[in-house]
């Protein structure tokens, strides 16, 4: 290891956990006694950069996280650090920030709990690379996971799409939202319009809309139960950010349901409680201690990632007529995405969206979306991103492309302000992808505000088609560290790609 012990040592107490002697006692990692903590979610790891990263993992029972950590393999030679207790109030997950990190180096861990009498359970491994100079990016991007009633199928092997992604061989994985979908019960069977049946597993939390905090937390749980997500997640750092199936569709703050499905109607009651699942099960490094969904990942020279969070800090859903300025980010949220972005010195400068800036996504008569489908300048929520264009461009921000998913379907969009109602802003790219297995939908219509071309687009044939045609969608990136192009492409279920760019970053 090239981690002073005093480096780790520093970054435990940080952490709030404490630095062992090496070479702690462990189960073999697939041996589960039933008297030791098992771990029947797997493990992860999240918002690497080139000093620090995120573990994660869930037990069975009460117990303390330990985590041995390796840079060449070898667990006999490893460092041990014994991270925070976990119980029932948090149910059984636990965290553990590593800080110190070497830039460039592959990291191997090795996650378990230990027992009151310091005994550890069933032990599963995991790796990570932080960035550093030099080398290529690489990741995959998407959103919307087991929406729609399209859960794990067992006779399509699972969700796959999952596995083709893991076969590039990221560096990390970036989910856009809809990790989950609370508000949609799976069951054993599903009738697709093609006359096709899709088969389910299903468990007792996924066969009703989420309520309770214990079924926002089984609808996590149920994704683990997937082979090729347990995969990815213990291979590939995940960066994850939120929209709003992971509450209840199309909600925002301040709002009282009117579905029947729901004894409890009050979003903000189900939001706090779906917020708690979420920061339990999707490991993140939290802003100065704040449990803040919003934040910049630094991936080295070549990429900073900023994660939005579209769905806590908006008003309500407004009407397409609507001109003043509604809030989509928050001014909080926006100011910091201008500065940190301004402030960015990375060669690319990704904007993690949850919701597409140019497309028309409506709420019934309402607009759940950026775009309002009105011609001329910016009304309702264009007001906020208006204002962040325009400042990335007095600012002299470059190379910002914009990630997103939401719709169900892939395209790749360029914006510029030659074909725009509001001009006073830098032209720029936006990819959208997903979903990753859900129910397939799309195309939907493009707002002309910002004036989005749409280069390429791939949607369903059919409305809410099953994942088994194949239209499930992800996007890959490559960033060449010699030239610094951004080469993105789009690819389906099986990783086929169907479009691809090479994207050449402007001088400073």
């Amino acid at each position: 290891m090239k981690l002073s012990r005093r480096q780790l040592l520093a970054a435990s107490s940080v952490a709030g956990a404490s630095l062992a002697l090496p070479g702690v006692a462990s189960a073999a990692p697939n041996l589960v006694r039933r008297d030791r903590a098992a771990l029947p979610s797997g493990v992860a790891s999240a918002d690497v950069t080139p000093n620090s990263a995120v573990v994660w993992a869930r037990a069975d029972r009460p117990g303390r996280l330990v985590v041995q950590l390796t840079s060449h393999g070898r667990f006999d030679r490893a460092i041990s650090l014994r991270g925070p207790k976990t119980d029932a109030g948090d149910d059984f997950t636990a965290q553990l920030p590593l800080r110190g990190l070497r830039p460039g180096q592959r990291y191997d861990y090795r996650l378990g709990f230990e027992d009151a009498n310091g005994r550890i359970g069933q032990t599963v491994d995991g790796s990570f690379s932080t960035p550093g100079r030099n080398r290529p990016v690489s990741f995959v991007f998407t959103g919307d996971t087991a929406g729609q009633g399209y859960g794990i199928n067992p006779e399509l092997g699972g969700m796959i799409a999952y596995q083709a992604m893991h076969e590039t061989r990221p560096d990390f994985f970036l989910h856009s939202g809809d990790n989950i979908y609370a508000d949609g019960p799976i069951q054993a069977e599903l009738k697709v319009a093609d006359g096709t049946v899709w088969k389910n597993v299903v468990t007792e939390e996924v066969s009703k809309v989420a309520e309770t905090l214990a079924e926002y937390r089984g609808r996590y749980k149920y994704n683990l139960l997937d082979d090729n997500v347990r995969s990815l997640y213990a291979d590939v750092p995940l960066i994850a950010q939120w929209d709003d199936h992971e509450t209840v569709n199309n909600w925002h703050p301040g709002e009282i349901l009117t579905d029947d499905r729901y004894t409890e109607r009050r979003v903000d009651v189900l939001a706090a409680r779906a917020r708690k699942a979420f920061l339990e099960y999707l490991p993140m490094e939290q802003a100065a201690g704040r449990d803040r969904i919003y934040r910049k990942v630094s991936h080295g020279p070549l990429l900073d990632v900023f994660c939005l969070d579209m769905r806590t800090y908006r008003d309500a859903n407004p009407a397409p007529s609507a001109a003043g300025p509604v809030a989509i980010l928050g001014e909080e949220q926006a100011e910091w995405l201008v500065r940190e972005v301004a402030a960015s010195r990375a060669t690319w400068k990704v904007i993690a969206s949850d919701m597409p800036i140019g497309l028309l996504v409506p709420d019934g008569a309402l607009i759940e979306g950026v775009g309002n489908g009105q011609p001329g300048a910016p009304g309702g929520r264009e007001h906020e991103i208006a204002w962040v264009l325009s400042q990335f461009k007095k600012r002299n921000v470059r190379n910002a492309i914009w990630l997103t998913a939401d719709v169900h379907y892939c395209a790749a969009h360029h914006y510029d302000p030659s074909r725009a109602a509001f001009t006073d802003f830098d032209p720029f790219w936006e990819i959208v992808a997903g979903p990753i297995n859900a129910g397939a939908f799309g195309p939907n219509a493009l707002d002309s505000t910002f004036g989005p071309e749409v280069v390429f687009s791939k949607a369903a044939d059919f409305p809410n088609q099953s994942p088994a045609s194949g239209n499930q969608f992800f996007g890959h990136t490559r960033i060449d560290p010699r030239t610094g192009v951004f080469t993105v492409s789009l690819r389906n279920l099986f990783g086929d790609v169907l479009w691809t760019k090479d994207i050449t970053p402007a001088p400073r």
